[in-house]
Formats: structure tokens, sequence, C-alpha cells
């Protein structure tokens, strides 16, 4: 799963992605939750970072309300399930992160992971996006992220990760190029482990009112 992710290298958006108006008014957050409003990238004339949030609505969805809003969508299941095979030929994106977050089970507790890829401040999870409105003009566009099976880094604090995307691939995902099913099986699979970073992080992301930089620092677990 990814259920909390960090976006701190704000200014790395515009040329990192190639695109010209990176989200004015995004400021560093170190402890995205899903409902929050967040920079994603997709094309339409050119690329553009454009303001969503975080959980999928569907255009068709009639009750807003009650609709459950999915923040994770399964790689092996996208071409599958109704919400998102459409989504998968036309309304691909990337969902720009410095890290992400995952909670390991130890016995009596659960002990939070910080992971991040080494070599890249900011990099791309891949994502599928949609736009809702209603009768009175009213838009919501929303997104989720796509996940895959764990690497051998992330195996042993959970099973499920976000799928990121190779820099050779970001182009690629954001085209509205119709993905083979081996292209989608390459492009969704796990990054390689030794790309990527995870430590023990403080207990204090559990509060969903902390956003500071010390979440995102490594901690002795005891």
């Amino acid at each position: 799963m990814c259920r909390r992710y960090s976006l701190a290298c704000i200014d790395n958006i515009c040329g990192r992605f190639r695109v010209i108006d990176p989200a004015i008014g995004f400021r560093s957050h170190f402890s995205i939750a899903p409902g929050s409003t967040n920079p994603v990238i997709v094309v339409h004339e050119r690329a553009e970072a454009v303001m969503m949030q975080w959980g999928l609505v569907p255009h068709w969805t009639k009750d807003i309300a009650a609709m459950h809003r999915p923040i994770n969508a399964r790689a092996e299941d996208l071409a599958e399930r109704p919400m998102f095979r459409d989504l998968l030929r036309t309304h691909r994106c990337i969902v720009p992160a410095s890290g992400f977050f995952e909670w390991k089970q130890e016995k009596w507790r659960k002990i939070p992971f910080y992971i991040h890829v080494k070599e890249d401040p900011v990099f791309a999870f891949a994502g599928l996006y949609d736009v809702w409105s209603n009768l009175a003009g009213t838009t919501l566009a929303t997104y989720t992220i796509i996940t895959t099976a764990a690497n051998d880094l992330m195996a042993p604090v959970h099973h499920r990760m976000p799928a990121i995307l190779r820099q050779d691939d970001e182009i690629h995902w954001l085209s509205r190029d119709v993905l083979s099913a081996d292209e989608m099986r390459r492009i969704l699979a796990q990054y390689p482990s030794n790309g990527m970073e995870a430590y023990p992080v403080s207990e204090r992301v559990n509060s969903p009112t902390a956003d500071d930089e010390r979440l995102v620092l490594p901690v002795q677990v005891l």
C-alpha cells in the first residue's frame, strides 16, 4: 500500500518533470495523507502540474459522499477492474514524491519506516486520475497511486509498495500510447532495491497533524 508520502523538494518539480508551471502555491509537505490536495503531472497540450485530491472519484460517480475513494490501485488488476480500465488508456499521471512511509508490524507495535530513492530527491509514482463534475458545473480532479509487489528491500516491512517509475519510462507512462500487457508489467515492476533506502523514523508520523522535516530523519529503534 501507500498511505502516506512526502514531497519536500518543490523547486525540483519544474526541471525534473519538464513542466512550465509547477503547481503554484504548494509548499513542501513531509507527511501527505489521503484526502489532501497535491501536485500531479499530466499531459494535455503539454506536460503540466495540476492540483488534485488524493482518493479517486470516477467521473460517473452519482453520490460522492457514499463513494469509496481508492487511494491505491493494484497494478495486477488495472486492466480488469472497471474503475481503472478506461483510465489506464486515457488518464495516466505521475505523482511526484520525495519518499513514502510504511509500517512494519513488530509484536505489540507498528514501527514506521521512511523509504526513498537514493539518487533522486524527487521521483515519480505511477498514478491514474479522473475529473468528476456535477450539473452545477462543480469539478473535482482526483488521483490514485498504483502499487505493486514489494521488492527485496520492502518485503521485510510490507508486501506492497508504490509503483515507482524509472526515469526512462516517465514520458511513456504520460503519453496517450496504448500500453501492451508486457509493457505494463515492465513499467510497473518493482523498482530495484539497490536504488532505494529504508529506515525507521519517529512515531510522530502517526499523528495526522505532524508535518515537518524531523518526520523523515532516521531514529534508533529500541
